[in-house]
């Protein structure tokens, strides 16, 4: 028997979702098919309200419902010392960890010349903004552990080796080529504390 156009439509939609595949597609849509009217109201309106109500931090370009973002505006977090992360979600990420106490800077990517990003499609020039014109002490690399992100993370810490900052990479716990997505708290946790420094600061 041949699928409803609805149906088909919804599976189509969900396959773009990333990890969902065609079985993972047809069982979700089936499972919202069963449910009540409702919950599939609930789940609508929330992927309109994202679209809808989230915009970036105009500090840290992180994603959050009001500028600044929470964490930006916290008089309690160390401004000194800025995380630069990839992704809005590796902020997430490592907030988990319960630990780190300063602020963030997410990048918006890594340097890609294959996919045709360089340095100036991404915020590294306002995280360089930032330590020229604050008080930084440490500017702490968390992008990815592959290629991509080593080139990254080796490119701003030459940049900003003309500034009084000491820039380091996170380091032990997390394996060549993977992503703080799927790494734990606990790993995270010890990727920060065995950063390494990447360049040495002007003195």
């Amino acid at each position: 028997m041949k699928r409803p156009e609805s149906v088909t439509e919804l599976i189509s939609e969900l396959k773009r979702l990333p990890g969902i595949g065609q079985k993972t597609a047809e069982r979700l849509s089936f499972f919202l098919m069963r449910g009540s009217r409702e919950r599939t109201q609930k789940l609508a309106q929330a992927i309109i309200d994202i679209k809808e109500k989230i915009i970036l931090c105009s500090i840290c370009h992180g994603i959050t419902e009001e500028d600044p973002c929470g964490i930006c505006k916290d008089p309690a977090r160390d401004r000194a010392t800025i995380c630069a992360v990839e992704d809005p979600y590796d902020v997430f990420l490592l907030e988990n960890m319960g630990e780190y106490k300063g602020v963030y800077h997410v990048l918006m990517g890594v340097i890609s010349p294959l996919d045709g990003i360089g340095p100036d499609d991404l915020t590294i020039g306002a995280l360089k903004e930032k330590v020229e014109k604050n008080s930084v002490r440490e500017v702490i690399m968390a992008t990815n552990p592959n290629m991509e992100g080593e080139s990254t993370a080796v490119y701003i810490s030459k940049i900003l080796q003309p500034y009084e900052v000491k820039v380091t990479r996170i380091a032990r716990g997390l394996p060549v080529g993977g992503d703080l997505e799927y790494a734990d708290p606990v790993t995270l946790l010890k990727s920060m504390q065995g950063r390494t420094e990447m360049g040495a600061a002007k003195k």
